[in-house]
């Protein structure tokens, strides 16, 4: 079974005055469900713009695209947030978390998004942290946090849900060497024990290394391959 099934996927970006910008260019990608699929390329190559549609957060200028058995762009804008709520999972470079809660807030905030109770989110939000390793930081204030701590409280806010679909935004990109590592390693990990997909984006070839596939993207167009 895929969960995501893309075909001829175009993105274009219009520019005043002069030709557009085409950011994915015709990529015809496959993730089949229980796989871990790293997308690696420079910055410009177009990876992000690709995450964005698969996310649902933009639609394709050309070309079709299955997420889950759904056509993204026959969902209206409010279909697809819902998709996302409930059977996506994001994990951003920049972390994605919001100051004003404690790390434990954080975690639940997509369990408050679809009406949980407090008590099963603080529950569930306690048991995500502990398998990142982060059990005595639910109260903790997101300042508090190092680089590396705060993308494990990501991670675990992007498998609250259980979803069957994660896409990872350059999730170790503002990590150092050694937290780069063990982060990739615990979400490489907790989405295998799910049995869930994982869509992986990064420059990084050792993270690409820990994928069953491994695509190349230069210029917005996609290869399957192995780096040099």
């Amino acid at each position: 079974m895929n969960v995501i099934t893309g075909r001829g996927l175009t993105r274009r970006y219009a520019q005043p005055g002069l030709d557009p910008v085409v950011a994915v260019a015709d990529v015809d990608l496959t993730v089949e469900a229980g796989t871990v699929v790293a997308i690696e390329g420079p910055s410009g190559s177009g990876k992000t713009t690709l995450l964005g549609l698969l996310a649902g957060l933009e639609v394709p200028d050309a070309g079709t695209l299955e997420v889950m058995g759904l056509e993204l762009s026959r969902l209206s804008r409010t279909e697809r947030a819902r998709l996302r709520q409930g059977r996506i999972g994001i994990v951003f470079q920049s972390f994605g978390l919001l100051a004003s809660l404690t790390a434990g807030e954080n975690v639940a905030l997509p369990l408050a998004l679809a009406a949980v109770s407090p008590r099963d989110r603080e529950f569930r939000a306690r048991l995500g942290l502990e398998e990142v390793g982060l059990g005595a930081a639910y109260g903790a204030r997101i300042d508090e946090l190092s680089g590396g701590e705060r993308q494990r409280v990501g991670v675990a806010r992007a498998l609250i849900n259980e979803p069957a679909l994660i896409l990872a935004d350059e999730p170790t990109g503002s990590l150092d060497e050694e937290n780069a590592g063990d982060v990739l390693v615990l979400l490489t990990d907790a989405v295998r024990r799910r049995g869930a997909s994982l869509v992986l984006v990064t420059h990084d070839p050792a993270s690409a290394a820990r994928a069953d596939r491994h695509y190349l993207m230069r210029d917005g167009r996609l290869t399957l391959g192995v780096p040099a």
